[in-house]
C-alpha cells in the first residue's frame, strides 16, 4: 500500500510542527503530511521549571491534535525507514509514503540504557531526571525533602539537547536549599563528561559566581556509567579510572543519539544525524530533503530556540525546491539557553556558530552575560506563550528567515 503528498514531515515535535506551520503561512493549502505516533506534545523547556517547583507539569503538555496545523494530514505512526532514491518514507506498518520534498525532524533519542542499572531505578532511590515528563516532579520532591547528604548532578558527552539543562537543575535545587537554610549540610557535585562548564566562554564568569556561591564541587571529564539505586551508588569513568560515589539525590542526564531508523538510513551523516548543509539545512546528497531540530547534523546547540529559527529557513527553502529553484534562506547557528541560576534570575545565553554572541535585546535592556530578572520573566512567562501561540502556528516573531543567499 502506498500514498503520496507534496511535502512529508517526519516528526511532530517542535521542529516539525513549526516548519509545517511556516510553510502553510507562505503557501496556504500546500499538501503536507506529518508522520508522528505520539498523542501528546510537550513543551520540554518547561521541565527544568517543573523540577525547580516553578511550573506544574500538566501545563507543559497538550494533545498532539491541538498543535497540528489546520489542513495537514496527520499520519499517526512511526517512520521506519527512508528510501530517498525513490522519494519515499516507509511507516512502521509497511505503508510507503511518497513525497516531492521531505523534512526530517524526528528529534534526538534519550539513550537511558547506556548507563548500566539506570532504567530500573529512575523515579526511585533518589534517582531522577528533568529530561522526562513523569520524573521532573520527582526532582522537585527530592529537592524539598533533602536536608543533608550528597546531591550529584551529571552531564553526559555532547551532543545533548539543551546543553545547559544539567546545571539549570543544579542551580534551582541549590537556590531552594540556600533559601531553606540547609545548603551548608549538602555536598553538591556537578560531574560533567566534558571539559568546560559551558561551551561559550563569555557566559562562564557569571556561572562560576553561582558555582562558588552554592559551593558546588565541579568535576570535569567525569562520565556516569552505572547506577546502583538501592545502594545509592553511582560510578563515573574518569581519566584516573572509575570513581564510585555515594549519593542521596542523583539528577541524571542521559546520553543522547540519533533515532536508529535515521542513523541506519542513507540520509545519515557519520554522526547518525541528518546530513544537511549547516546554513541552508538542505541535505548534502538529496536536494529535495531538508533537516532541522535536534536530529540535524548542524553544529549548533540543540535547543527549542534553534528550531524556532530553523523552521522559517526550511519553509522558504522547501518552497524554493518545489518551485525548481535553489535555496535562498540561511541559518546562522542561533541557539538560546536561558540558564536558571536562581529562582527569579537567568543568564540568557544566546549565540550562533563559532560561539558568536547573538543577543535578541540591547545590552541596556538585558545583558545576557549577567543574571537578570527580566530574562527570568521571559522564560517563565513569555516563552511558553510564544511557543504555543507563535512558533507552532507559523508566527515568526524575532525568527524570520535570515541570511539570504545570492542566487
Amino acid at each position: 500500500m502506498s500514498t503520496s503528498h507534496k511535502v512529508v514531515v517526519v516528526g511532530g515535535g517542535a521542529a516539525g510542527i513549526a516548519a509545517a506551520a511556516s510553510m502553510l503561512k507562505r503557501q496556504a493549502g500546500l499538501d503536507i503530511a506529518i508522520i508522528e505516533p505520539a498523542e501528546t506534545h510537550a513543551y520540554q523547556p518547561g521541565w527544568t521549571m517543573v523540577g525547580g517547583g516553578v511550573f506544574d507539569a500538566k501545563t507543559t503538555v497538550r494533545a498532539e491534535a491541538s498543535v497540528m496545523p489546520k489542513g495537514v494530514t496527520w499520519l499517526k505512526q512511526a517512520a521506519a525507514s527512508f528510501q530517498p532514491e525513490d522519494n519515499q518514507v516507509t511507516l512502521a506498518d509497511g505503508t510507503a509514503i511518497g513525497y516531492e520534498a521531505l523534512v526530517v525532524a524526528p528529534g534526538i533519542r534519550l539513550a537511558w540504557e547506556k548507563i548500566d542499572g539506570l532504567e530500573e531505578t529512575l523515579g526511585n532511590n533518589g534517582v531522577t531526571s528533568n529530561y522526562r515528563y513523569d520524573l521532573a516532579p520527582y526532582t522537585w520532591e527530592l529537592v524539598q525533602k533533602l536536608k543533608s547528604g550528597r546531591a550529584i548532578f551529571s552531564q553526559p558527552p555532547m551532543p545533548i539537547k539543551c546543553a545547559g539543562a544539567p546545571q539549570k537543575a543544579m542551580y534551582l535545587s541549590c537556590d531552594h536549599w540556600m533559601r531553606s537554610g540547609v545548603l551548608s549540610n549538602i555536598d553538591v557535585e556537578f560531574r560533567n563528561a566534558g571539559g568546560v562548564l559551558f561551551g561559550v566562554a563569555d557566559y562562564v564568569p557569571a556561572l562560576m559566581e553561582y558555582i562558588e556561591k552554592y559551593d558546588v564541587n565541579t568535576k570535569f571529564g567525569s562520565n556516569l556509567i552505572s547506577v546502583d539505586g538501592p545502594a545509592q551508588k553511582a560510578v563515573f569513568a574518569t581519566e584516573e579510572g572509575e570513581v564510585t560515589r555515594d549519593f542521596d539525590m542523583l539528577h541524571v542526564v542521559p546520553p543522547q543519539v540519533a533515532p536508529q531508523f535515521l542513523a541506519d538510513s542513507p540520509l545519515a551523516a557519520a554522526s547518525g544525524f541528518t546530513d544537511v548543509d549547516q546554513h541552508t539545512l538542505q541535505h548534502v546528497r538529496y536536494p529535495n530533503v531538508f533537516g532541522l531540530g535536534d536530529a540535524g547534523s548542524m553544529p549548533n546547540a540543540k535547543t527549542m530556540a534553534a528550531a524556532r529559527k530553523q523552521a522559517p529557513v526550511v519553509a522558504v527553502n522547501v518552497l524554493q525546491q518545489l518551485a525548481g529553484k535553489g535555496p535562498k534562506a540561511g541559518y546562522d547557528g542561533y541557539g538560546s539557553c536561558p540558564l536558571t541560576v536562581e529562582r527569579g534570575k537567568i543568564v540568557l545565553a544566546e549565540f550562533g556558530y563559532g560561539g558568536k554572541l547573538m543577543p535578541s535585546f540591547p545590552d541596556w535592556l538585558v545583558d545576557g552575560t549577567k543574571p537578570a530578572r527580566l530574562s527570568w520573566m521571559l522564560k517563565a512567562d513569555a516563552l511558553p506563550w510564544i511557543y504555543w501561540n507563535g512558533m507552532l502556528k507559523g508566527r515568526e516573531w524575532l525568527a524570520g528567515p535570515g541570511g539570504l543567499i545570492a542566487q
